[in-house]
């Protein structure tokens, strides 16, 4: 990711080179009259910086909003989703699920339906039986 704060570009780097280097000059030449200027070229060089961050500020919550927008979007298609899933399953099923929540252990959906029903014992049913309400 990248470092926004810290990219100074174009025509805000330049000022701040201008002004250091003046700000340099200055020190090199201090005298009482030139405090009173070296004040005012660092409170500018701060007014640059601070507009600076402030952008790379601005910029980065953009990023963020547009993020956070994705992230409800796609959790809301997983709420219908996982709706559909809840409509679809029939009350064993669902039983099943909770049993395997409540114990901890992932649920097996990389079995086919009705292949942990046969291996606990329990008589296969039909397809059409076992698809839960129909339409």
């Amino acid at each position: 990711m990248r470092d926004p704060v810290l990219q100074v570009q174009g025509q805000d780097r330049m000022a701040l080179k201008l002004l250091f280097w003046e700000l340099e000059q200055h020190l090199k030449s201090s005298s009482g009259a030139s405090v009173v200027a070296i004040d005012n070229k660092i409170e500018q060089a701060m007014d640059l910086v601070k507009s600076h961050l402030m952008y790379a500020v601005r910029e980065e919550v953009e990023v963020l909003k547009e993020q956070i927008k994705e992230l409800i979007e796609r959790n809301s298609q997983l709420e219908q989703e996982n709706n559909l899933l809840k409509n679809l399953a029939s009350p064993e099923q669902l039983a099943q699920f909770q049993a395997q929540l409540q114990s901890g252990s992932p649920p097996a959906s990389s079995q086919p339906p009705g292949t942990a029903a046969q291996q606990a014992g329990a008589p296969a049913q039909p397809a059409s039986q076992s698809a839960g309400p129909s339409a």
